[in-house]
């Protein structure tokens, strides 16, 4: 996995398990792999897994079950979808809309280039 320098990497791992949990690859009470398989599947150290582990369980993401490893909550995708909704709506989007009133790009402008990628 190629890392940025813009978040810190158990962020990103946190990210990257949350985008697979919202892409069906973990569905709820399915088990995760295990944070030592992770951390070699991405080439990082284990501690930093650990890290992502812990984010995403006290987010309520995932949950431990002692002995048996990380599992995925129950309305895990519900909460990352709401958590990742509001960031867009309160960070992204508004430098979004400042960068269109910069460029005069329209909303129309947007309609098209969404259904240019949508075909």
């Amino acid at each position: 996995m190629a890392f940025n320098n813009d978040k810190a990497i158990y962020l990103q791992i946190a990210d990257r398990l949350s985008d697979e949990i919202l892409a069906g690859v973990y569905k709820a009470f399915d088990r995760v792999p295990s944070m030592r398989e992770y951390a070699a599947r991405l080439g990082v150290n284990a501690n930093t897994a650990v890290k992502a582990y812990e984010q995403l369980a006290q987010e309520g993401v995932i949950f431990n079950k002692r002995g048996l490893g990380y599992f995925v909550a129950e309305d895990a995708q519900q909460y990352i979808k709401a958590t990742r909704r509001n960031t867009f709506l309160k960070t992204v989007l508004p430098e979004v809309v400042r960068q269109m009133k910069l460029l005069d790009i329209t909303m129309d402008d947007i309609r098209k280039a969404y259904a240019s990628v949508q075909s």
